[in-house]
């Protein structure tokens, strides 16, 4: 647990606050968000669609990474009323504004691969 008024923890928010890359990366800087991004770029998905399709993802990695963009106004949680209660999971416009950014970052991460940078030395 972090302390709110640690010395850390004033100076990320205030970075956060001065440098717009800083303010993207806390949006998706982590392993599993803009993997969730990019899923979420097709259309809605239930919760359980969404696991499947995202190798490797544990249930409660995956609760806490929904939870945290929908603080961040990134996606929106959809509840049905109906029984058994259905929930699916949608890009907010803000959301589906990230898709270049994920188009250029996957691009610059094929292209910069170790495996891709030893196949094109060879070739």
């Amino acid at each position: 647990m972090k302390k709110e008024n640690s010395t850390n923890a004033i100076n990320a928010r205030q970075l956060r606050g001065d440098c717009g890359t800083v303010f993207t990366l806390s949006l998706i800087g982590n392993r599993w968000k803009p993997a969730i991004i990019w899923r979420l770029l097709d259309g809605k998905m239930r919760y359980t669609e969404l696991k499947k399709s995202i190798n490797g993802i544990s249930e409660r990695v995956l609760v806490l990474q929904l939870r945290e963009m929908e603080n961040d106004g990134l996606i929106q949680r959809i509840i049905y009323p109906e029984v058994p209660p259905r929930v699916e999971y949608e890009l907010t416009p803000l959301g589906y504004s990230m898709e270049p950014i994920l188009e250029v970052m996957s691009s610059w991460g094929l292209e910069h691969m170790p495996a891709q940078a030893e196949m094109q030395a060879a070739g």
